[in-house]
C-alpha cells in the first residue's frame, strides 16, 4: 500500500493475492500491471470498477489511421501514446480536457500525465470509484492537474462546465453494458446500456464538436457513422495491445490526424 494514511472505504480495495479475490475478477486481477503499472504502490478499486478500467498500455499508446474511402479511417500500428495523440490532434486553442467517465482514473490520469492540458476535468457518478480516482491520481503525483467532480456527467458538463466549451475536448470512455459485449460479433451502439451511441454524441456535440469515445473494437461502423452531421468528421481508431485489437476510438471534429 502507499506510504500515506488515507482510509479506503469498505467497498474500495487492493488485493494483494488471488485468495483474496472474488472468482469473478480473478482474471482482471492476473492484468494488474497492464490496468495499472504502479499497482503495488497502493491502487485503489471497487470490485464493478475492475471491468471499466482501461489497459494502462492502451491508454497510453493509439495507433495511427490509414484513410479509407468513405470517410472514415482504420488503425493498426501502434505508435504513439494516446494522451500525447490526443493533445497533438486537437487544435491549438483546445486546453482543456474533460474525461466524462472517469472511472478509478486510468485515462485521467493519462491525460494529466501527457502535459499537454492546462487543466483535466473529471467526472465520475460513483462516489467510491471516485475516490478511488483521486487516490490513484497521489499514486501517479497528478492530483493538483485534476479538478474532480461527482455526479451526472450530462448535467455537469450542460451546468457546470458550459463556460469551458470553446475550449475543452471531451474524453468518454462510457459502460458497455458489461463485459456481455464480448460475445457480440458486431456490437450494437444503438442498445448500448446505459447510454446509446445516439445519446451520447448529442449530449456531448451540444458541449463541443471535438469529442473522442471510446468503444467495443466490435462497434458497428456504419451506426458510428450514421451519427455524423454532412459537414463534420470522423475518424476511427483501433487499440492494440500485443498484436490484437482491444477496442476503438472514433474521434468527432476537426482533429489533425496526419
Amino acid at each position: 500500500m502507499s506510504g500515506d494514511s488515507e482510509e479506503a472505504p469498505p467497498e474500495v480495495h487492493h488485493y494483494n493475492d488471488r485468495s483474496e479475490v472474488p472468482w469473478d475478477i480473478q482474471n482482471y486481477w492476473a492484468q494488474r500491471y497492464k490496468l495499472f503499472s504502479k499497482y503495488d504502490e497502493g491502487i485503489w478499486l471497487t470490485d464493478d470498477a475492475w471491468f471499466g478500467v482501461t489497459p494502462e498500455p492502451v491508454a497510453k499508446f493509439v495507433v495511427l489511421p490509414v484513410e479509407c474511402g468513405f470517410g472514415i479511417a482504420f488503425a493498426y500500428n501502434l505508435h504513439s501514446k494516446i494522451a500525447e495523440h490526443i493533445a497533438k490532434s486537437a487544435p491549438k486553442g483546445r486546453s482543456i480536457l474533460v474525461d466524462a467517465f472517469a472511472g478509478a482514473g486510468g485515462n485521467t490520469i493519462a491525460f494529466a500525465l501527457s502535459g499537454r492540458w492546462k487543466r483535466v476535468y473529471a467526472i465520475e457518478k460513483d462516489p467510491a470509484v471516485l475516490q478511488c480516482a483521486k487516490h490513484n491520481a497521489k499514486v501517479y503525483g497528478v492530483e493538483n492537474k485534476i479538478t474532480w467532480f461527482e455526479g451526472d456527467c450530462f448535467e455537469i458538463i450542460k451546468n457546470q462546465l458550459k463556460d469551458l466549451a470553446p475550449y475543452s475536448v471531451l474524453f468518454g470512455s462510457p459502460p458497455w453494458g458489461g463485459p456481455g459485449y464480448r460475445s457480440d460479433e458486431v456490437f450494437n451502439l444503438r442498445t448500448m446500456e446505459p447510454y446509446s451511441l445516439r445519446k451520447l454524441y448529442d449530449e456531448y456535440s451540444a458541449f463541443t464538436e471535438h469529442m473522442v469515445l471510446y468503444l467495443p473494437r466490435t462497434s458497428d461502423l456504419r451506426q458510428l457513422a450514421k451519427v455524423v452531421k454532412d459537414d463534420r468528421k470522423a475518424t476511427v481508431m483501433h487499440y492494440c495491445m500485443e498484436g490484437a485489437s482491444k477496442a476503438l476510438c472514433i474521434y468527432y471534429g476537426d482533429f489533425n490526424m496526419e
